[in-house]
């Protein structure tokens, strides 16, 4: 892929980063971070893995084969205007932001080779379940290295750019709440009688043992279940307690809000319009 910039050092390129660097896809050396104003971030990340720092000389930017956006959406504007003079005209752009459309970063850097995508925090170990799409100026062959740099770091599934809100929805906010639905499994263990320590081991074992039967078995998740559920047993009564307080719906409206807002950053990462 030759040089890559990050533009923006947050958990999200940090996840990026340790992913590509770990599976051996990029040379450190490569590898360019800039960001608006914390330097003690950008340290952080040189020490870690590696990595140049891009301030305040910024001459990578301009030899850059790929520069990846990953401010926070609100951020997005003015990063873009701050390197958009030093830009190279061929450089190619992979937006790693919550919400923000294609549309905006031409826009904001003109028209050139752009992927929008959205990983999440599982890059880190390799295990990201990432959405891709790309405008029009990105050939086949750029196409096929954006998805072999992103696969370094899990799966990669192209979409319909607008399917990305869904995906953000999804898979890119997923660990939160597999996160936090652990928090509750385990609190309601404990209460149950076991310690906290005993119930965080079954709890992951548990998630592990189901994420790898729907994987190597291929069945339906309906299917796993039923199979799991004894007719007046243990897990029949767990379930039935879910359904009576509305697990589905209550799951369903999670992932549509946060769809709703992947859509509301991206409208309000767009500049106001100028008054006349």
């Amino acid at each position: 892929m030759g040089k890559i910039v990050f533009v923006g050092a947050g958990s999200m390129a940090e996840a990026i980063i340790a992913g590509i660097v770990d599976c051996g896809v990029m040379s450190p050396d490569d590898i360019y971070v800039m960001n608006k104003s914390d330097d003690e971030r950008l340290h952080y990340m040189q020490q870690t893995y590696g990595v140049s720092i891009l301030c305040p000389e910024r001459k990578a930017l301009h030899e850059a084969d790929l520069v990846v956006l990953a401010t926070k959406p609100k951020d997005i504007y003015q990063a873009m205007k701050d390197i958009v003079d030093e830009l190279n005209e061929k450089s190619a752009v992979l937006s790693v932001i919550a919400g923000v459309p294609i549309s905006t970063i031409e826009k904001g850097l003109g028209k050139r080779p752009i992927a929008r995508s959205m990983p999440n925090t599982s890059a880190t170990i390799g295990k990201s379940a990432t959405g891709v799409s790309w405008n029009s100026a990105i050939d086949a062959q750029l196409q096929d290295r954006i998805v072999e740099l992103l696969s370094s770091i899990g799966i990669v599934k192209q979409v319909n750019e607008d399917q990305l809100h869904a995906v953000t929805a999804l898979s890119g906010s997923g660990p939160a709440y597999v996160y936090y639905m652990v928090e509750a499994l385990e609190e309601a263990a404990v209460e149950e009688g076991l310690s906290k320590e005993v119930a965080r081991e079954l709890v992951i074992q548990t998630f592990v043992g189901a994420a790898a039967m729907l994987k190597q078995k291929g069945e339906e998740p309906a299917l796993l279940r039923k199979n799991v559920t004894s007719p007046n047993g243990t897990t029949e009564a767990g379930i039935k307690a879910l359904e009576r307080n509305s697990f589905k719906r209550i799951i369903a409206e999670c992932v549509h809000s946060a769809e709703i807002r992947s859509r509301e950053l991206g409208y309000l990462s767009s500049p106001a319009p100028k008054k006349e």
